[in-house]
């Protein structure tokens, strides 16, 4: 079997591992929706490796290839941010003030309306 061949397969091996779990961390997610599908897809994934269910080995290039190209993922978010940089010197402080602000006032809120809700309930 050539080199390529058996990079190829190896890719696919790694694919269905990955998506084989995440498939079945997303069943788990409603069946249990205490944490997101993608989650308990790693988790699942992490114990098959431990457990052997699926050769690291054959997994580990793909793996390390995906996450040596993972910066791709950002760069529209980067690009973004870099074509309104004018804006973000102008208007950085406030925004950044903005974004706290409006964070704690959404966390107390919550924080507050559930307290309410819990006394509710008792």
């Amino acid at each position: 079997m050539s080199a390529f061949n058996k990079k190829v397969i190896n890719a696919l091996y790694s694919v269905f591992a990955i998506f084989s779990c995440l498939a079945l961390g997303k069943l788990c997610s409603y069946a249990a929706p205490v944490l997101p599908g993608s989650l308990y897809g790693l988790i699942i994934f992490t114990l098959s490796l431990h457990f052997r269910v699926f050769d690291a080995d054959r997994i580990k290039s793909t793996v390390v290839w995906c996450l040596k190209h993972m910066g791709v993922c950002f760069v529209p978010a980067g690009v973004g941010i870099i074509n309104h940089f004018d804006l973000i010197k102008q208007f950085g402080i406030a925004i950044v003030l903005i974004t706290f602000a409006t964070t704690f006032i959404l966390l107390t809120l919550v924080g507050l309306h559930y307290q309410r809700c819990l006394a509710e309930e008792e």
